[in-house]
């Protein structure tokens, strides 16, 4: 071959790039990595970090990060000079080689043991940074326990057993499970993946004649480790087993038991010193030469110590001992279990009252109650929603998400109203580009709010406020419909911009109102490189090439109040029902209830999710259009709130700079209020005895009626306007009922109380146990059993319609209930639900009646009289429905002409033309009845 020839590769050969090549094969895989991991976390980051400070929130967003680092930092740092430390220790004594490892296998030079001796060298940094790294990502997400830690709050009350403060538990715990934990991870890291696997690599350590080998130089090193991992347990065990023995689950309790306290505890603190002894032992064979023989005995007797000490004698002794006279031996730790129940739920404070005598309703009593009665509530949540959605949506890409309860002084009246936003649907745009979802649609319309009790003569809904714009017939006004954050959110818009934003359709065809978003929220977009980072963020390549984007333009993003909440607070949890407002200016905002809880409350019960104390100790209020978030201390006394306030201090305001026209607003939230009635249930009984035997107990009745509504699964809870007994004026309570175990009638029922002073109080209203009241399911019952209502809906169901039963209310009225249910008439394949009838039960007795107030007058006879609110009357005649009451003598012939009408009709429909023509006739005879009468003078 000529010097000139071509060189050729020999078959079967790689050929590797020059380097040249290799420096552009090099860069664009970096750029490859930059793209598609790098710059988008950063971009993500970084306009993070953005979004929080828009909110004024970044203190929640740097004290995360500096937090993790830091401590992800320092868990790396300690781990590695541990790992490189004992690596180090390991490998002493080996010469170090400077000519390569490879090379010197190749050539021959190089025997299996030296080899391995030189790639334990080379393999030990990597692995110690490699495991520190893992330690240090594990580390950083325990952060939280930490700072909650440092800046820790005294609850004020103490353990029972041990006496120590509540806060121990809470906060001191968690913080040392993590320390002891990363500790005895970093021991176990550098016994079981560095000492080890250097001293087999070495030969060192390992098996010969079946039997284990261990030099002298490994025998101390591996010795020394094992026992501290060995005595750490024993610390954990004192430290953390031990007082977490509060947290055990034992037949009728929650919390230490006899047997724990008696028999587990002194053996866990045995075996926390034999663990520690252990280590000791460990070292004494090691020093001795007997490494081998002295862990094993070590390590055996401290399992056999933990079999015994935790497994067979407290199982033993439990069932000879304790389970004998149980009820002896656990007294105390029922007391400190229904103590601790109470305290840590909050149902140690409730007023209990006894309602001294049961006494059947009359006219008069309804009467005197009149503001109860004008706020019952007719409509469902999920019919009234479906109905929302067909008659108030107007346009398909407008939807509503949820109806909200809640009460507005109208008329000089507290009155109970059901209220849903008009929020924007960006999937059921007719056309989905960018500029529709991000720049023209961005936001819903108004609201739709109305009576709860009030209905047309077609079965719809009273609206007091409807349509686009909205418009109202009673003193309230919106001033800002436009609806950008909600609970169906979106993804993020861009605005203002060159578009216009589509407001709400006008008149005829396609007309339409536009407008330009002036509000304060959002992220400055002006410049190329904030495009740029929210076009990594979002991954649209549109905000970077569109035309329409402004200096002025901003993006908003998070538009979910429950995420943008989560977001801002990720410190609390959030009740699953937040509400919307109208304040006394116009403007619409959020409220959303958010608890401190924890699992760790000492002899507390939990529940199923493991949560065993709970408070509402912060209100979230956000504006529905320019997002503004604003966390409000709605609990001082709570010392977890406390705790987070040292944290972020001026995070939370004073309850008290909360504006009154929102703060009359402001409710007992739900959830909580779940869980607390849940178990008052069973924790009103404090006597340990009566406990034990559950001689008392009680239940939330199970609703029989099947219902989509939203919570209604909670059984029985719900918001009603009324005048408490006692009490002299209305208000608006959240109730539920409660019956006694495994019975069906009512034994108490619980309110909380929302307005002024009294808000957060809880209530418990008990009927004399002599007495009977009947319960939801005896009604559900009678209901069932009536003629009338069987017939009606029997009929009705055969006709092509779907017969809904609402929701059973249950209503107390001075010592006694009184029982509603809707029921709404859907045809079949429709969507629109219609309140057809009413049904009133009291005591037994059943009426149904196409209003509320015929079916009182049915049941009681008599007339209620004038509408109790001016604003009742006035929502009737807008709509054409029929005045709230009339004169007791025109009422009792309109009940006597629909009841021959129902029964014509119903005739009719069997085919039976007789009785079809008897009914037509006595109807025909009410009528001229009714038309003899005077008319009514007009004021």
């Amino acid at each position: 071959m000529t010097p000139d020839s071509p060189q050729r590769t020999p078959p079967g050969l790689l050929v590797f790039p020059q380097r040249p090549a290799r420096r552009r094969l090099a860069v664009a895989l970096v750029a490859v990595v930059l793209i598609l991991f790098i710059i988008p976390i950063a971009a993500r980051r970084w306009t993070d970090f953005l979004w929080y400070r828009e909110i004024g929130f970044e203190r929640v967003f740097l004290l995360k990060i500096v937090a993790q680092w830091t401590l992800a930092l320092t868990t790396g740092l300690i781990t590695f000079a541990l790992l490189y430390s004992n690596g180090r220790l390991a490998l002493r004594g080996l010469e170090v080689n400077e000519v390569p490892l490879f090379d010197r296998f190749r050539a021959g030079r190089l025997t299996r043991e030296t080899f391995l001796e030189r790639l334990a060298q080379l393999l030990m940094p990597l692995a110690a940074a490699v495991l520190a790294f893992l330690m240090a990502v594990t580390a950083g997400t325990g952060w939280r326990s930490l700072v909650q830690f440092h800046y820790r709050s005294p609850f004020g009350v103490v353990d029972p057993i041990f006496g120590r403060d509540i806060s121990y538990y809470v906060f001191t715990i968690p913080m040392l499970e993590n320390v002891l934990a990363f500790a005895s991870a970093a021991l176990m890291l550098s016994l079981v993946a560095i000492a080890i696997p250097i001293y087999v690599m070495r030969g060192a350590l390992g098996v010969q004649a079946l039997r284990l080998r261990v030099e002298p130089m490994a025998r101390v090193h591996l010795s020394v480790l094992a026992a501290a991992v060995v005595a750490l347990s024993g610390v954990r065990t004192l430290l953390v087993t031990v007082p977490s023995i509060l947290y055990s689950q034992h037949g009728p309790l929650q919390g230490a038991s006899y047997t724990d306290l008696h028999v587990t505890l002194p053996a866990l603190r045995i075996m926390g010193g034999v663990a520690i002894l252990a280590g000791a032992w460990l070292l004494w064979g090691a020093w001795r030469g007997s490494v081998v023989r002295g862990a094993a005995i070590a390590l055996g007797g401290y399992l056999v110590l933990n079999i015994l000490a935790v497994g067979i004698v407290p199982s033993s002794f439990q069932r000879l001992v304790v389970q004998p006279n149980e009820l002896d031996r656990e007294a105390p730790q029922i007391k400190n279990y229904i103590d601790g129940t109470r305290k840590a739920w909050g149902i140690d404070s409730v007023d209990r009252r006894e309602l001294e005598t049961t006494q059947r309703l009359t006219m008069q009593s309804l009467q005197a109650n009149r503001a109860t009665i004008d706020n019952v509530r007719l409509w469902d949540r999920a019919p009234l929603l479906q109905t929302f959605g067909q008659i108030q949506a107007i346009r398909t890409y407008y939807d509503f998400v949820a109806v909200d309860d809640d009460r507005y002084r109208l008329g000089g009246e507290l009155r109970q109203v059901l209220l849903s936003a008009r929020e924007l649907d960006p999937t059921s745009l007719p056309t989905r580009t960018f500029v529709n979802e991000h720049l023209t649609f961005t936001h819903g319309m108004g609201l739709t709010l109305g009576p709860s009790n009030q209905v047309t003569p077609e079965g719809l809904p009273v609206l007091w406020m409807k349509d686009l714009p909205p418009a109202a017939t009673i003193a309230m006004k919106v001033t800002r419909p436009e609806i950008y954050f909600g609970e169906m959110g979106g993804e993020f818009v861009l605005a203002p911009t060159k578009q216009k934003e589509f407001d709400y359709p006008a008149g005829e065809g396609d007309a339409a109102v536009y407008s330009t978003y002036d509000g304060r929220d959002g992220v400055d977009v002006g410049s190329f490189v904030r495009r740029l980072l929210f076009a990594f963020r979002f991954q649209s390549l549109n905000i970077v090439l569109s035309s329409d984007l402004t200096p002025k333009t901003r993006v908003l993003f998070h538009r979910n109040i429950r995420e943008r909440a989560e977001l801002a607070l990720p410190f609390v949890r959030f009740d699953n029902d937040p509400y919307l407002v109208v304040t006394d200016s116009g403007r619409l905002k959020w409220i959303l209830d958010a608890y401190t809880t924890t699992d760790r409350y000492p002899y507390a019960q939990q529940m199923a999710d493991g949560t065993n104390y709970m408070r509402n100790s912060v209100k979230v209020v956000i504006d529905a259009y320019d997002g503004d978030v604003r966390a409000y201390l709605s609990d001082p006394g709570d010392p977890m709130i406390r705790t987070l306030s040292r944290i972020y201090p001026g995070l939370l305001r004073p309850l008290a700079e909360l504006p009154a026209d929102l703060r009359s607003h402001l409710r007992y939230p739900i959830d909580l209020f779940n869980a607390q009635t849940q178990l008052y249930a069973t924790f009103h009984m404090t006597d340990p005895e009566t406990f034990y035997h559950r001689e008392d107990q009680w239940q939330v009745p199970v609703s029989q009626v099947k219902s989509d509504e939203e919570g209604s699964s909670v059984g029985f809870m719900r918001h009603i306007v009324m005048r408490l007994p006692g009490e002299r004026d209305p208000e608006f309570i959240l109730m539920r009922p409660f019956t006694p175990r495994q019975k069906d009638n009512l034994a108490a029922w619980m309110v909380a109380r929302n307005d002024g002073e009294h808000y957060g109080k809880l209530v418990a209203y008990r009927f004399p146990r002599q007495s009977l009241v009947f319960g939801p399911t005896q009604i559900v019952n009678r209901i069932n059993q009536n003629t009338d209502v069987s017939q009606q809906v029997t009929l009705w169901d055969q006709r092509g319609s779907e017969v809904i039963r609402g929701e059973l209310l249950v209503i107390p009225i001075e010592g006694s209930l009184l029982y509603v249910q809707p029921l709404y008439l859907r045809a079949e394949g429709g969507k629109i639900p219609e309140l057809k009838r009413v049904i009133v039960a009291h005591e037994g007795q059943v009426a149904m009646e196409a209003t509320l107030e015929l079916g009182l007058q049915r049941l009681f006879g008599g007339s209620l009289g004038a509408a109790a609110s001016p604003l009742a009357a006035a929502g009737s005649e807008e709509t054409g429905t029929a005045p709230a009451a009339a004169a007791s003598g025109s009422v009792g012939l309109i009940l006597q002409a629909v009841q021959h009408y129902e029964k014509a009709r119903a005739a009719q429909r069997a085919d039976d033309w007789a009785t079809y023509g008897s009914e037509m006739q006595k109807l025909g005879e009410v009528l001229q009845k009714m038309n003899a009468q005077p008319a009514a003078k007009k004021p």
